[in-house]
């Protein structure tokens, strides 16, 4: 077992705290009057197209919402904020709504959209900071109840796909008291998960040694926990990892496979489950390092609740956070301190 001390800083007590934020956030889910108003507008059409924009983990977080406007014949598209401020601008107009996601609420590139935007495009804020540029300035602020952070994004980032989720039931006119209740499991299924988390991050540090470059992959929704969870590897241990689809490493990146590469393939939805599960098998015999991430894996560390499918892009983050403290004891570090980074970017 690695040496276990030198992790247990403020990152990890942020991962352990987060069941509760997840309660937290659900007990006080809303829909005010201005949300129930856009619902309308995008059922009758008024709405032509919807731009879900973010940065960093706060953009990946997206992705499910992504998938349920395009299920339901809703136009919708995924730009970072970085690149709609300068570049697709035209996109914010009356016929356009906006779905704005970030912790601080006052990102450089925020701050930006915001004075930008003028009005010309109703806004939803999806934010863990009520009084922050980004909420003030928006047609309806949904705030997430994750409480202050240490550093890397882990409470914010599972309230915020919480809430993004219940976003979703709204828009899309789902049962929300049946999506109220699916997410209210959502507390104590982490809980249960993280309650053996040193069990979790010596199973992963065996599984990590000796690796060199990680490879994070999946499909469908589960792309939030591959943008997010690369990233925040990276944060948090400053160790290389890259994140993209299933089908895109078999692209091109197959080619590294070697003892020294891990791959960690999230199972997701049944729709596309054979094809990542038979990419771990072949991973595995190409002489590759591979574990799948769901609800039948192998592992116990990978193995996500069995809460259904609706919560699943929540679980899916917490093997990956585990992966990082695996990681920061196999280095003798502590996990999730920046040395360059800042908790928010005031600069572009």
């Amino acid at each position: 077992m690695p040496e276990l001390q030198i992790i247990e800083g403020r990152y990890l007590k942020d991962l352990l705290d987060q069941p509760a934020a997840l309660k937290e956030t659900c007990d006080n889910l809303e829909r005010p009057a201005e949300l129930i108003d856009l619902a309308r507008r995008v059922n009758r059409g008024d709405i032509r197209r919807v731009v879900l924009t973010g940065m960093g983990s706060s953009f990946h977080a997206l992705h499910p919402l992504n998938l349920a406007f395009t299920t339901l014949g809703v136009t919708a598209v995924m730009v970072e904020t970085s690149e709609l401020i300068h570049y697709r601008e035209r996109l914010l107009d009356s016929g356009t709504l906006t779905v704005a996601v970030s912790q601080s609420g006052e990102s450089v590139e925020m701050v930006r959209m915001a004075e930008l935007n003028r009005g010309r495009s109703p806004v939803i804020a999806v934010t863990n900071t009520g009084g922050s540029t980004l909420a003030k300035n928006a047609t309806v602020a949904l705030l997430t109840r994750a409480g202050s952070e240490f550093s890397v994004s882990c409470k914010t980032y599972v309230t915020t796909l919480m809430m993004l989720d219940w976003l979703a039931c709204i828009l899309t006119h789902g049962d929300v008291e049946q999506c109220r209740e699916e997410l209210g499991t959502a507390g104590r299924a982490a809980q249960e998960y993280l309650a053996t988390w040193r069990e979790h991050v010596s199973s992963i540090a065996g599984k990590l040694e000796g690796v060199r470059q990680l490879f994070v992959v999946g499909r469908g929704r589960s792309l939030a926990a591959v943008g997010a969870g690369s990233l925040v590897i990276k944060e948090s241990d400053h160790f290389p990892a890259e994140g993209m689809s299933s089908a895109a490493f078999r692209h091109g990146p197959v080619e590294m496979l070697a003892k020294e590469t891990f791959v960690l393939v999230f199972a997701g939805d049944e729709k596309t489950r054979d094809l990542n599960e038979g990419l771990v098998k072949d991973i595995q015999q190409s002489g590759g390092r591979g574990e799948l991430v769901g609800e039948n894996a192998r592992l116990e560390c990978f193995r996500l609740p069995k809460h259904g499918s609706r919560i699943r892009p929540i679980f899916e983050i917490l093997p990956v956070q585990m992966m990082t403290i695996a990681l920061a004891a196999l280095a003798g570090r502590e996990a999730g301190k920046f040395d360059r980074a800042t908790k928010v970017t005031s600069t572009e």
